[in-house]
């Protein structure tokens, strides 16, 4: 293409910018902001995570602040499917003989009172098939939306996640969910490297500490948004709505 037609698409591109008012930059970088290029991701709404008898109250956690995004996360969900987002679950879990399961993470597990592949009030925790493992009914996936399963705390290690994004054409990703300096933190931090545009919202995730949870987000926007950018699901939806 010559440099007239280059310069002919991105005055296009300019002139149908849409950027969400995040911190510490309108996101995306470059205004193109799109149903088509844009993935909601969702990680790890599990019982086991925000859920009484899970994992995460087992190991003696105040279930309070990882159930705190529940609310703002389901009227994310409504805004962005009406307006044809693809919307992507994650569940972190292990196979039931427990063969993706390092000695050292069940060990640790174990220590606190909460080993995974043991049973406990949910059933075997952290384990596929288990009822602990299950998304929360709150926010359960509709018919078409993909379900990435993963043994580990970033969503693309030993996953398809990757696969289904490039398939889908995605190159803005909007996290949510559980937990923000742990399995959210991962993803964001792995999508980045893979040249994802990340964007973070801020009380649509939590963690077991409230001071942990401030803190991943303010690792975010250092160096000017090292890992992307940090919004509220109000100001996200306030642009989707101008779509």
């Amino acid at each position: 293409m010559d440099k007239l037609g280059d310069e002919r698409i991105e005055a296009a591109l300019v002139a149908n910018a849409r950027t969400v008012d995040a911190d510490p930059y309108p996101w995306p970088f470059d205004g193109d902001l799109r149903p088509e290029n844009t993935a909601i991701v969702v990680i790890d709404m599990q019982t086991d995570f925000c859920a009484p008898g899970g994992y995460v109250d087992s190991m003696g956690y105040d279930l309070s602040l990882t159930r705190a995004p529940i609310e703002p996360i389901a009227a994310l969900l409504d805004g962005v499917r009406a307006k044809g987002f693809t919307v992507i679950h994650t569940r972190e879990g292990h196979k039931p003989d427990l063969s993706d399961l390092p000695a050292n993470k069940r060990w640790r597990s174990q220590r606190i009172g909460a080993g995974i592949g043991d049973q406990g009030p949910c059933g075997r925790i952290l384990v596929r098939g288990e009822p602990g493992w299950e998304i929360i009914p709150e926010l359960q996936p509709v018919a078409g939306e993909p379900i990435i399963d993963k043994p580990g705390k970033g969503s693309f290690l030993a996953t398809d996640f990757d696969l289904v994004l490039q398939t889908k054409g995605i190159r803005n990703i909007v996290l949510t969910g559980v937990t923000t300096d742990v399995c959210v933190h991962t993803t964001m931090r792995d999508a980045n490297d893979r040249g994802y545009e990340c964007l973070l919202l801020s009380d649509c995730t939590a963690a077991t500490k409230h001071e942990n949870h401030l803190a991943a987000l303010d690792m975010i926007k250092m160096q000017g948004g090292v890992f992307g950018a940090v919004a509220t699901s109000g100001q996200f939806l306030e642009t989707v709505e101008t779509i």
